[in-house]
């Protein structure tokens, strides 16, 4: 994108761009989503920055009508398997807030300095200024939905003393302390750390453009594995349940089928509120948020073998994983196989949540308890490192390493692939002519995965746009 088509999306407020730029006006210090409905500014008046951390770092504040840090994040850390794109989702697990620069840099098998002329370059901030945007948002959703104290959210986000966390809220939200911020949202009165634990935190998983719910719910519901996993309710108003490995403890999701805007209503529950970001990032990933649904529909409807099925389902997403090792596990083993694994070997909930009670187990643990040689070689490669599926492993070396352990053949590895490391453009199953839906694959064959199992299409009578030329009036939360 140029800069006259940026500044045409904001004209008309198209929300489709959200996440993918955002504008500054310079006249008033302020930084914006492209669908703010505020007066568009002059022209002369507006920079535009390819991250919200990259706006923070020129001096230009968020704004309080659209709240910028809140948007879906960009589909191209979906799609790019360079550098950059692994690092962004990597920080986005809170790699930086755990390992630090240096821990992010030996991941991706470069030196820090690299690292940071290539963020800087491409994205305007470096890596330690885009984990400041993440924490600054993570202390906003603790602020306003959560009775905790404002020194207890200081540290659950990530900031390492309160006066780095004051001071960083001031400059990037409005000029206002947590304490205001807090006051302003209407929360915060009552409760401590014991009350937010045990209530769990409500959050608005925003995604950009249609979501074809049913169909994910649907996918999610017919793979849960017992005791980890659960789907409840009726069609239209399910909730998907389960449980969370994460760094620094456990946690339980519940994230529901039939929200009135364009996200998902969840609940989370922490054992340690530190584990937030990553959580949010890993529900995200699961339901792939940060899909830009425009371009899929757009491109897969090109195909006359597809159009009616993306008619019938506009915004169908490639569902990823939660945890990508425990998703390699059950891709190898199938879903009844696993669900006995939990129970064997699965980590027993301290509080367990109806039928929710364990978390999958560790690969280590696995490692040494199998007698399943194929299970067991895939348990100690990924134990030792061997196999990496994080956020930001490289997926082409990843595949290729699946594909030096017994019993993992083709399929299961382009599987582990599609689910495990988010690949939009994978094909397990060598479908014919599928060379044609480069690069969006995956998405074509959840299309023809979920017609198969609903046979019946019914598209609506008026498929939305799935042009990014076209005017969008949808607003993102």
């Amino acid at each position: 994108m140029d800069e006259r088509t940026r500044y045409e999306a904001v004209s008309s407020r198209d929300a489709r761009f959200d996440g993918a730029f955002f504008f500054a006006v310079v006249t008033t210090g302020i930084y914006c989503r492209p669908s703010c409905p505020a007066v568009t500014p002059k022209r002369a008046n507006v920079r535009f920055y390819p991250t919200a951390a990259a706006a923070q770092a020129g001096g230009f504040r968020a704004c309080r009508r659209c709240r910028p840090d809140a948007v879906p994040g960009s589909a191209e850390w979906n799609v790019r398997a360079d550098v950059v794109g692994r690092a962004m989702r990597m920080i986005g697990d809170g790699v930086v807030d755990r390992e630090g620069v240096p821990g992010l840099a030996g991941r991706l098998g470069y030196s820090a300095r690299q690292v940071q002329r290539q963020l800087n370059a491409e994205l305007g901030a470096g890596p330690v200024a885009l984990a400041r945007a993440q924490r600054s948002h993570t202390a906003r959703v603790l602020l306003q939905t959560t009775g905790l104290p404002v020194t207890e959210i200081a540290f659950a986000a990530g900031f390492a003393s309160v006066r780095q966390f004051n001071d960083t809220i001031r400059r990037i939200y409005y000029a206002r302390t947590p304490s205001a911020l807090r006051a302003e949202a209407g929360t915060g009165l009552g409760g401590g750390r014991a009350t937010g634990l045990r209530a769990g935190i409500p959050l608005r998983l925003a995604h950009r453009g249609p979501y074809a719910a049913g169909a994910v719910f649907g996918l999610l519901g017919e793979g849960a594995v017992a005791r980890v996993e659960e789907m409840a309710g009726e069609p239209g108003h399910r909730t998907y349940r389960r449980t969370l490995r994460l760094p620094y403890g456990t946690g339980i999701a519940a994230v529901d089928e039939g929200s009135p805007g364009p996200w998902l209503e969840a609940r989370i529950h922490l054992t340690d509120l530190r584990d937030l970001t990553t959580a949010v990032q890993r529900l995200r990933r699961l339901f792939d948020l940060d899909a830009d649904p425009y371009a899929v529909d757009e491109a897969l409807a090109a195909d006359p073998r597809l159009a009616p099925l993306v008619a019938a389902r506009p915004g169908l997403r490639s569902p990823g994983a939660a945890d990508p090792e425990e998703e390699a596990v059950r891709a190898l083993v199938g879903r009844e196989r696993a669900a006995e694994l939990v129970e064997r070997y699965g980590k027993v909930l301290d509080v367990p949540c109806g039928a929710l009670t364990h978390v999958f187990p560790e690969p280590g643990v696995l490692a040494g308890a199998v007698t399943d040689p194929a299970l067991r070689t895939l348990a100690a490669a990924l134990a030792d490192g061997g196999l990496r599926l994080d956020a930001g492993a490289d997926r082409e070396e990843a595949e290729r390493a699946l594909g030096t352990l017994p019993g993992v053949d083709r399929r299961t590895a382009a599987l582990i692939r599609m689910r495990a490391l988010g690949d939009p453009d994978v094909d397990p199953y060598g479908t014919a002519g599928a060379e044609r839906w480069r690069p969006w694959r995956s998405y074509a064959v959840r299309h023809l995965e979920t017609a198969a199992r609903q046979p019946q299409i019914n598209a609506p009578s008026q498929a939305p746009a799935t042009s990014r030329h076209a005017k969008s009036s949808t607003s993102t939360a």
